[in-house]
């Protein structure tokens, strides 16, 4: 797959209309959501928001994006992460109306002055999905390094809020699934491919046994033979990690994954960020229902990003 204007302008909508359509059910249920699931765009609910309107998951992967646009500058980064927090910069109706608290703590660190380089939480209890939900960009950007190169990008730009090893390697493992995706593999070989190449990198190092444990349903196994029952939908990395490259790889059409993400409950609109940024990546702006499109706010800020983004990835 080469990378175009059109490829990464469906990845950047797609995680945009996945996060717009879990932002009115977060928190419900999955019970809840099997008897009135989301099958489109709605508005209001949890947080009283219009339709097409999407979170502090899209806000903080467009800054990213914005911030990459001019070249690899982690403090640039972090400012950009610190004006959406105080003044809502791409926020959707350019406020801030969620954020989690492990990113809330990074960014007050950010304000007080700290480097981005360690502004990130470390510890264990801080494995939430606020840098998973963001890497995308850096995903793409970076994407023709080497193992190590990637590995080592990827960990810096999750550190600026989350640090610990276990968000790290979440975001690597999605990372290398993008890698995959660009090489014109199909799904289910690119995921295969993703699998092997991760399990060559931990075999390579030197990583906490404990920790790598922690993904053998992803690295040791077929994610793909689990029942819908067993897949967790909280606002836990890997819980969000294991949910979106299992809906992505249950479906067959951008709508049916970004549906079938939100509707698992829990953390709907993160879940179906990161799923509608792989599931836009792989099938193309065609896949994606226009009527979303069109109710999405600021679609075309979002369009003219995803342009700039890709004229100013590395050659």
């Amino acid at each position: 797959m080469r990378l175009t204007p059109k490829n990464i302008e469906a990845s950047f909508l797609g995680l945009a209309i996945g996060d717009a359509l879990g932002v009115p059910v977060e928190f419900r249920l999955r019970d809840y959501l099997r008897k009135s699931p989301v099958t489109t765009m709605t508005g209001y609910g949890v947080w009283n928001q219009p339709p097409g309107t999407w979170s502090d998951d899209s806000s903080l992967t467009f800054c990213t994006a914005e911030s990459l646009v001019n070249g690899y500058n982690l403090t640039d980064m972090g400012l950009k992460f610190l004006q959406w927090y105080k003044k809502g910069y791409w926020g959707a109706h350019h406020a801030l109306f969620d954020i989690g608290n492990t990113t809330r703590t990074a960014i007050n660190r950010l304000d007080y002055g700290e480097s981005p380089e360690y502004a990130g939480e470390f510890d264990e209890s801080s494995n939430g999905n606020g840098s998973l939900m963001r890497i995308m960009p850096a995903a793409l950007y970076f994407s023709n390094q080497s193992d190590h190169g990637f590995y080592h990008s990827l960990r810096e730009i999750s550190g600026i809020t989350h640090a610990h090893f276990r968000s790290v390697f979440s975001c690597f493992i999605y990372g290398c699934l993008v890698q995959e995706i660009l090489k014109g593999h199909d799904k289910t070989e690119a995921w295969k491919r993703a699998v092997e190449h991760c399990n060559a990198f931990i075999a390579a190092g030197e990583y906490n046994a404990n920790e790598i444990k922690l993904f053998g349903r992803l690295l040791q196994a077929d994610i793909t033979q689990l029942e819908e029952s067993a897949i967790l939908s909280s606002g836990y990395v890997l819980h969000t990690l294991e949910a979106s490259i299992w809906t992505f790889l249950k479906t067959d059409s951008f709508k049916d994954a970004v549906l079938h993400a939100v509707n698992l409950g829990g953390d709907t609109d993160t879940t179906g960020c990161v799923t509608g940024a792989l599931a836009g990546l792989y099938y193309g702006i065609d896949s994606i229902p226009t009527e979303w499109i069109n109710t999405l706010a600021r679609q075309n800020d979002i369009r003219k990003l995803a342009a700039d983004f890709t004229n100013a990835l590395p050659r």
